[in-house]
């Protein structure tokens, strides 16, 4: 039942965003002709038209936003046109499969007569919006509402990434549940494996930490580096050296707390890196830390670096997150929420306990390998492109 298919992608370029990447590609090898159009990345995935593996990617300039809402309306408005501009080129599609945020791509799908409308839901966007902006429901709030219902109305087909979100999509989207499909976020396996350890990573501690993932306002950081202050000041230890790997826009101002609080020298902030020093890092990292607080939309989504953790056998630490504990299970330790000093009494309950590290780390990799694997989520993209298929 293969044709032609066209993904949109606002929020990352491509390959860069790993979901989409491994979407892609499962729908190729299944047959397809499979479009993307992304943004350029800021360092990588640059030029304007690429074939990668079979997958034709259209990419567009895009200027990020900064700032509050307002940034936002404007980079996503932005994106919206140059998406619009590229897809009308490109011809007749089977399928337009849309990933979000923003909830604005339906619009898209309109246009594309006749196409399928496959919704990917990467996050919930009203959920996203107060946890990010703490601006409670106001005006915004209930036109983000508004645009997510509109798309679910669109929708042929619904792609979530756990069961929290399908029951969102069945319940506040109204969807049946023949329509919604639960595509989960696996680490790839060629991208995550264990290298040597190097210990001269550890900047002369016994130990290593380490946080990977984007830094912005709900992600925790600031909680992670709070954590790592109590650990020094309540446990009276130092023999760690942390190490955060990724970017976002809070970035500077976790660099900027973490000398206020005194980590300067405990903690290295690289950016964004190569995957092989990725590698390098998690393959040397004792405990690895999970800080995302409780609110309305990280207690019900899929950390991805959960995932890439467990995918290298790396014990977690996390606060209670109810999609945490079914993605971790006993690979990780769970703090109560928001609750720093718990969380750091756990950092150091870990580096106390190397057997322990062990026994969670294969834990991990074994849940990753087996009933949270990529090759399940295929099945189930597979499963819904012919759903998808069948409403014409």
């Amino acid at each position: 039942m293969a044709g032609r298919a066209l993904i949109l992608v606002e929020n990352l370029s491509v390959p860069l965003d790993r979901r989409v990447w491994q979407e892609s590609v499962a729908l190729r090898e299944a047959g397809w002709e499979v479009h993307v159009i992304c943004p350029m990345g800021a360092t990588q995935d640059r030029e304007a038209e690429a074939v990668i593996d079979g997958v034709r990617i259209h990419r567009y300039p895009l200027r990020a936003a900064t700032g509050g809402p307002a940034g936002y309306l404007r980079e996503y408005g932005s994106a919206l046109w140059h998406t619009f501009r590229i897809a009308r080129r490109l011809g007749r599609f089977d399928v337009v499969h849309a990933c979000n945020p923003p909830d604005l791509f339906f619009l898209v799908a309109r246009v594309l007569r006749g196409a399928r409308f496959v919704f990917d839901q990467h996050d919930l966007v009203p959920e996203l919006y107060l946890s990010r902006f703490g601006r409670g429901r106001d005006l915004l709030y209930r036109a983000v509402c508004l645009l997510e219902r509109r798309t679910y109305r669109a929708a042929h087909v619904v792609i979530t990434t756990n069961e929290s979100y399908r029951r969102v999509a069945l319940t506040r989207g109204g969807k049946k549940p023949g329509e919604v499909f639960v595509v989960r976020s696996a680490p790839a396996v060629e991208r995550f494996h264990e290298v040597p350890a190097e210990p001269a990573l550890r900047r002369g501690k016994p130990h290593l930490l380490c946080y990977l993932g984007v830094m912005g306002p709900q992600d925790g950081v600031d909680y992670a580096l709070r954590s790592l202050a109590r650990l020094r000041d309540e446990h009276g230890r130092t023999d760690w050296h942390a190490v955060f790997v990724g970017g976002g826009d809070t970035f500077d101002a976790m660099v900027a707390l973490s000398r206020e609080l005194g980590l300067g020298e405990n903690v290295e902030f690289t950016g964004r890196i190569p995957d092989s020093d990725l590698m390098r890092y998690l393959s040397t990292a004792d405990v690895c830390l999970s800080p995302d607080p409780l609110n309305p939309l990280n207690d019900v989504s899929t950390m991805n670096k959960v995932m890439e953790y467990m995918a290298m056998g790396r014990p977690i630490v996390s606060f209670e997150l109810r999609e945490a504990r079914v993605s971790a299970g006993e690979a990780a330790l769970y703090a109560p929420a928001n609750d720093e000093s718990e969380f750091a009494k756990l950092i150091a309950r870990l580096l106390d306990d190397p057997a322990e590290r062990l026994r969670m780390g294969e834990i991990g990799k074994e849940r990753v390998a087996g009933p949270l694997s990529w090759t399940e989520s295929k099945k189930a993209l597979l499963a819904a492109y012919e759903a998808a298929l069948d409403t014409r």
